[in-house]
């Protein structure tokens, strides 16, 4: 219980830090504590740029937090609650210190110059890493370090959103993923006293600030409930489009990681151009679209502008979160459809703005798969009781249709693609009390010295060689400078020599492989593995980093097989 105070003092303290350094980096930008609700107008500092500056701001933006994030925490690249699981889930709750510094910054600098992501992820990912660190610094073992960092998350969400409530269930829906009697208690602890720490700071304030709806007649619940179906499938696809368009800008993306933030800003700002109110989170113009500011068609043009902008932001390397977009995307959604819904059927007297807050609320439970948190969070942001019972109904239906078209869910997903499976059992259904060498042995145990590496200027016939002298399919490929280019792949090069060019270099065929970390178990390397038995895979420190290390389904089945082979009683076989 001292811990958690101790970790809900910081996290409150962090929140409302993070809060101020977002202001301060949007008002040096735009003049403004919040652009995104000014329209295409000049920046009061730079007027002579006139609305030009919305491309310029992403790329200087870029150009700051991309080498930060690439030197010091690649963890705190992305929307940041996925690390968070993870290290709950396969690493006892250990994250590093400095994610929190290295975070705090990236964040701030990605959403004050532009980025179209929300401050959740962040401070989920800062109150988490300050959990951890205490925990670590105080040796307290696994179990209790898994709850100190979900302290740390649900601290950062009651104090970011005003919604303690909210906040609890966020640390044990997402973040812990169980329910205890004993977790419960210590998140509400962390919750509250982040809350008040934050209340005492900036006061008691709500995000959103909307007029009382009401719920209307008991007609318009089969309205409610097609809101949340169709909720619930974009939920769902805001999550696949995210991750569509990040692997675009991976197959793109050919130049040195920590440039590739400032040079796909140049996109960001064209985005921005086009539609400012895609500037940062964009809580305004959220809150004008709910109270009846916008007509439907430009309802939806926010609706698809905020996916596109915030997966784009994501795409590109930035650092926010997908909590803000989602609720934006659906307060779009929910108030379009309200609308519609409201000059089809005049006599029902449906209130748009309530459909709005039921939007809101359904596709963020159809995008994370998390309907308490869900509730609670939009209850807690807006105010509104009254229309509680259709809130529940509708995000009922979103999470459960898009559950059915697929288990997994926005944070779940970005980890799944990285080889880690957290919903895997590792208990005794599968391999014992330890779940087995599989789930207990690491890819950093597993793996082997990376292939040296081959500048991209050497011509086929050199790669040839280094491909069959090798023990693996692939070779690195390397500028004349030594940045890190990608990889050369073995039967990319016989379609190559079938062709017979001359004139192609390894650089041309250098391509991104999936990358394994060292710590991933190697059960989660192997469904990587499985699509690549012919090339194995990489091992780095960082993304977009040189190998250290390479590892392929032999190296596994050798580890596995040293980690259950038993020494041979030689009395007994004499």
């Amino acid at each position: 219980m001292g811990l958690a105070l101790i970790i809900g003092v910081g996290a409150g303290l962090g929140a409302v830090v993070f809060r101020y350094l977002i202001v301060a980096i949007t008002g040096l930008v735009t003049g403004r504590d919040d652009y995104s609700d000014a329209g295409r107008v000049a920046s009061l500092h730079f007027p002579a740029l006139g609305p030009w500056f919305l491309l310029l701001a992403p790329v200087l933006g870029g150009a700051l937090y991309g080498p930060l994030v690439y030197r010091f925490a690649p963890e705190a690249r992305g929307h940041g609650v996925p690390e968070v699981m993870a290290a709950v889930a396969r690493n006892g709750g250990r994250i590093p210190a400095r994610v929190a510094v290295v975070k705090s910054l990236a964040s701030a600098l990605c959403i004050g110059t532009g980025g179209s992501v929300g401050r959740e992820g962040p401070i989920v990912q800062i109150g988490s890493a300050l959990g951890s660190s205490i925990g670590q610094w105080l040796r307290v073992p696994d179990h209790r370090l898994r709850l100190m960092v979900a302290c740390g998350a649900a601290g950062g969400i009651s104090a970011t959103f005003n919604a303690p409530i909210a906040g609890v269930f966020f640390g044990l829906e997402i973040i812990l993923r169980r329910f205890t009697a004993e977790a419960f208690g210590i998140t509400v602890i962390s919750s509250v006293t982040a809350n008040l720490i934050a209340r005492a700071l900036v006061g008691d304030d709500h995000i959103l600030q909307l007029p009382a709806y009401s719920l209307g007649s008991a007609a318009q619940f089969p309205f409610y409930a097609v809101l949340g179906l169709v909720a619930g499938v974009v939920g769902w696809g805001f999550a696949r489009v995210l991750y569509r368009i990040e692997d675009l800008c991976d197959a793109l993306w050919r130049g040195p990681q920590w440039l590739r933030p400032a040079v796909g800003g140049l996109l960001l700002g064209a985005v921005l151009l086009a539609l400012p109110q895609m500037y940062g989170v964009g809580y305004p113009v959220l809150e004008k679209g709910i109270a009846g500011g916008y007509v439907v068609g430009f309802l939806l043009i926010l609706l698809l502008g905020k996916v596109v902008a915030t997966s784009l932001t994501i795409g590109i390397g930035g650092s926010g979160g997908v909590f803000a977009p989602s609720l934006f995307i659906g307060g779009m959604l929910g108030t379009a459809f309200g609308d519609a819904a409201n000059t089809a059927f005049p006599s029902l007297g449906i209130s748009p703005g309530a459909f709005g807050l039921v939007g809101m609320a359904a596709v963020f439970a159809a995008a994370s798969h998390a309907p308490i948190a869900a509730v609670l969070i939009v209850f807690e942001l807006t105010g509104e009781y009254s229309v509680i019972l259709p809130l529940m109904a509708a995000v009922v239906l979103a999470t459960g249709l898009s559950h059915l078209i697929s288990r997994d869910n926005i944070y779940t997903l970005k980890l799944l693609r990285r080889g880690i499976d957290i919903d895997a059992d590792a208990g005794t259904d599968r391999a014992g009390d330890d779940g087995g060498p599989l789930y207990r042995l690491t890819v950093g145990e597993a793996m082997r010295p990376a292939p040296d590496p081959i500048r991209a200027d050497h011509g086929l016939a050199e790669l040839a060689v280094r491909l069959s002298s090798g023990r693996y399919g692939a070779v690195p490929v390397v500028a004349p400078d030594g940045s890190h280019l990608g990889f050369a792949v073995a039967n990319e090069l016989v379609d190559e020599a079938d062709d017979r060019r001359d004139d192609v270099s390894a650089g041309d065929l250098a391509r991104r492989l999936p990358e394994l970390v060292p710590a991933m178990s190697l059960h989660d390397a192997l469904s990587c593995l499985a699509d690549h038995d012919a090339t194995g895979l990489p091992v780095v420190e960082r993304p977009g980093g040189p190998p250290i290390g390479w590892i392929d389904h032999r190296d596994v089945l050798m580890t596995s097989y040293r980690g259950t082979a038993r020494p041979v009683d030689t009395a007994t076989r004499s």
